[in-house]
């Protein structure tokens, strides 16, 4: 193992220094840690983190306009060439008619082929372009001039275009759409499990990222994230590693952390790495924040974490907390020796995901 890390090690010391000695040779001289944020800046930050995905996103200069309400609208869904519908009859004695139906219906369904649909003891039935309802009118309408008091029950099976497409950590990867499927349903038939990473999960429509919190419609039941689903759709689940934070010095054990969630506590990170050693001093616990070579840090004491509401001290994705015997105040020696040895060491026990599509 040591090896291995000191294989990937040597890499990033390089890159790291040379960034070091480009932003030297620059006109804004490189960050020394310096500018120190105290425990009311990371107190406002935190209620800015619990606003949730977008609101964070913004703190990393990353923003999105607000969710349409349009896009919680449901809308008239039509039946096309291609789509295969699982249709159901129920008469009180015409069980041969009726158990006929739905044996096809539920092995290989009706596809919709020249726009009609082909029924036992049925002339075919034109449908293209009618909603779900109108064709069970119509279906049932053609049957009651054989048989009175018959039912027609229609649904989707599958569709080619109109269908929401899965990804990640879902046991279903396709799922039609009707005009009305929202997306908590949507996620409830594609069996998202309860530890997948809500905060770099998305939605995709168009080729665009929709500003849709999954955080906030699972876990908080905001109704207000919950919108209409449309074919061509794409939501990717992620994997609850997609996104991390660190805890370095004097802790009981330096680790990257998951925050599947898109935030963490202060207090439970801290606790995940088994508390501060004997040797930390509590007065300066750092927490590193936003780009390497000019971040933001906040130092907090002890009886911030211990005092202070839960939800006042929260950590996001790419925070870095540091206990050290001192405070951190050369920054330099941070970046070049301590920072690279740990994310080498997270390449190497986590390994580097891709989830094929460059999103935040």
């Amino acid at each position: 193992m040591h090896g291995n890390i000191s294989h990937f090690l040597r890499p990033l010391q390089i890159i790291f220094s040379l960034l070091l000695i480009l932003t030297t040779s620059c006109t804004n001289p490189p960050y020394r840690g310096g500018d120190v944020l105290g425990a009311d800046e990371f107190v406002m930050d935190s209620y800015r983190i619990r606003e949730g995905k977008f609101s964070i996103l913004s703190m990393e200069g990353k923003n999105f306009e607000d969710l349409p309400s349009d896009l919680l609208e449901e809308y008239e869904d039509v039946i096309n060439n291609g789509d295969v519908l699982q249709i159901a009859l129920y008469h009180p004695s015409r069980s041969d008619l009726t158990e006929s139906v739905q044996r096809i219906g539920q092995l290989i369904g009706y596809r919709v082929s020249e726009g009609k649909i082909y029924l036992p003891d049925l002339e075919p039935v034109q449908v293209d372009g009618l909603t779900l309802r109108q064709a069970q009118d119509k279906i049932e309408a053609l049957y009651r001039q054989q048989i009175r008091d018959i039912h027609v029950f229609i649904a989707y099976k599958d569709r080619i275009l109109r269908k929401v497409e899965l990804a990640g950590l879902v046991q279903v990867p396709n799922i039609p759409v009707d005009g009305r499927l929202r997306l908590f349903e949507t996620l409830s038939i594609a069996k998202v499990p309860s530890n997948a990473n809500l905060f770099k999960s998305y939605v995709v429509r168009d080729n665009s990222l929709l500003p849709v919190d999954l955080f906030k419609l699972i876990k908080e039941g905001d109704m207000q994230q919950n919108i209409v689903m449309r074919g061509g759709d794409k939501v990717y689940i992620a994997d609850p590693a997609a996104s991390t934070l660190m805890v370095l010095g004097e802790v009981t054990k330096e680790r990257v952390i998951d925050v599947p969630d898109g935030f963490m506590t202060l207090r439970k990170a801290l606790a995940e790495a088994g508390g501060i050693l004997t040797s930390g001093d509590r007065s300066y616990i750092q927490v590193i924040r936003g780009n390497i070579l000019h971040p933001k840090i906040y130092t907090l004491h002890w009886n911030h974490v211990v005092r202070l509401p839960n939800d006042s001290m929260l950590l996001i994705p790419g925070d870095i907390v540091y206990v050290a015997a001192r405070p951190l105040s050369e920054w330099n020696r941070f970046v070049n020796d301590l920072l690279p040895t740990f994310i080498a060491l997270d390449l190497i026990t986590k390994g580097i995901k891709g989830i094929g599509i460059e999103v935040p």
